[in-house]
């Protein structure tokens, strides 16, 4: 049985440094609620597979194998004492693609990543033992952000769209299930009718799982994919195979060019994974107006130095594309939305964020939910970039302050998406002396009249 919180206590611990480490029923209760939840949203995880498999050549029991070791140190966040759903760094992931493209396929292109991924992660370890993340995001200007973030929202979208991607051998099952996501996400219409009904309430709260379930039944039918093989038993994951040809194991240490030519991509990842600290921390202040019974300790330090260890560990053992982020933004926000129910609805939010990963952990092993999406997952993959580019689009935006800003942004993040990071940086930094240098504030034109007040 779960040790229980006193009122207006944390939840109970095991002190390690700057680690809590809390072990499942004993630690926390296990809410079921939200495992099945987690289980059934593996699907979601399931689509990096086709990523590996194109960019990278990976076979199926290949990429299988990282998603699993991906969805292990999933559950490293809520061990450890942060007390969020983590996930993909996904607003950075066409960028990435981008990146790597750059490099000959096969044991050249697999370096690349891995001195990528290993980069992010001492970046972030260092960032938080020391504490200077938010030091080195504030002095970043607002129009390189923007850019950055923008760029990622072009990339996304083109990463679907160029001749003999995903669009073209999907089209009509892409039309369908996108505009179903984007209803679902964006539409003003379902914000104002999903709380009036419950059926409607319980569908928005599942993210884009209504869309892979959808392409599952549209798909076949329009004959763009077979219909699901459905097999039984648990999945084979070729972890052999991965650590014997897909590690630096096996194909050889990135050379120190591979470091210097990645760090731009680096630089550029960690800007729009802050986003996901600030988002992170905001959800987790406002969940805590509801419920004076816990208290709550986010601590974005630690969790800098997880995500970091998750992104060095993989590039060790499993290298990713789709990299390790400290939040699943869509999914933190359902867990939290029930959490803000009382305390008989979810005990803490350490359980559901915790019970929710356990979950998406245990679909990956069952085969039936693995083969049950199989057909679809490149289709999984482009809803996923076409909503995360739209939503990269607005933020971006959101993020400039003047127009001049957003007129450096677009170019700068057009530039990003279409030769890389390296020059999409370059890009940024001469616009912004050369259009912002001597500038006095009253002659900026903010782009929100809040901001010439401030």
């Amino acid at each position: 049985m779960a040790m229980t919180r006193e009122y207006g206590k944390e939840q109970p611990y095991i002190p390690a440094g700057p680690f809590k480490i809390r072990i499942p029923f004993i630690h926390y209760k296990f809410e079921w609620a939200d495992y099945i939840q987690g289980l059934l949203m593996c699907a979601v995880c399931l689509g990096a597979i086709p990523m590996l498999q194109e960019y990278l050549g990976m076979p199926f029991e290949v990429a299988m194998a990282v998603v699993l070791l991906n969805g292990i140190l999933y559950c490293a966040h809520v061990f450890l004492g942060d007390p969020v759903i983590p996930g993909w760094i996904t607003p950075a992931i066409p960028l990435l693609m981008i990146h790597v493209s750059q490099f000959e396929m096969g044991p050249e292109r697999l370096q690349a990543l891995i001195a990528f991924e290993m980069s992010l992660g001492v970046l972030a370890i260092f960032l938080g033992i020391t504490g200077l993340g938010k030091k080195i995001v504030n002095i970043v200007p607002n129009a390189m952000q923007s850019g950055i973030i923008l760029g990622a929202g072009f990339a996304a979208v083109m990463v679907i769209f160029k001749a003999g991607a995903r669009f073209d051998q999907f089209p009509y099952s892409i039309i369908i299930c996108v505009g179903l996501g984007f209803y679902l996400l964006f539409s003003t219409h379902f914000k104002s009718i999903r709380n009036k009904n419950k059926l409607l309430q319980t569908i928005g709260n599942l993210g884009i799982l209504p869309v892979v379930l959808l392409a599952v039944i549209v798909a076949p039918l329009l004959g763009e994919t077979p219909w699901p093989q459905i097999e039984w038993g648990i999945t084979r994951p070729a972890f052999s195979v991965l650590w014997h040809d897909w590690t630096f194991f096996g194909i050889g240490f990135p050379p120190a060019e591979m470091f210097i030519k990645g760090f731009p991509m680096v630089f550029s990842s960690y800007i729009v994974l802050f986003g996901d600290m600030i988002q992170s921390q905001a959800l987790i202040e406002d969940v805590a107006k509801f419920r004076p019974d816990e208290v709550i300790d986010y601590n974005p330090n630690r969790s800098h130095i997880i995500f970091g260890l998750r992104n060095l560990i993989m590039s060790i053992i499993g290298p990713d594309l789709t990299m390790c982020g400290p939040l699943w933004a869509a999914m933190q926000v359902v867990v939290c939305e029930r959490y803000k129910q009382g305390r008989k609805a979810m005990d803490s939010i350490v359980g559901g964020a915790g019970s929710f990963r356990f979950g998406t952990l245990t679909g990956y092993l069952l085969l039936p939910i693995v083969t049950l999406c199989k057909p679809i997952l490149g289709i999984a993959l482009a809803s996923t970039m076409l909503i995360q580019g739209y939503v990269s689009v607005r933020v971006g935006v959101m993020k400039a302050r003047t127009y001049n800003d957003l007129g450096i942004a677009g170019v700068m993040g057009a530039i990003l998406a279409t030769r890389g990071a390296a020059w999409g940086l370059a890009a940024g930094i001469v616009l912004c002396v050369l259009v912002n240098s001597f500038h006095k504030p009253e002659h900026d034109n903010y782009l929100f009249p809040a901001e010439s007040e401030a």
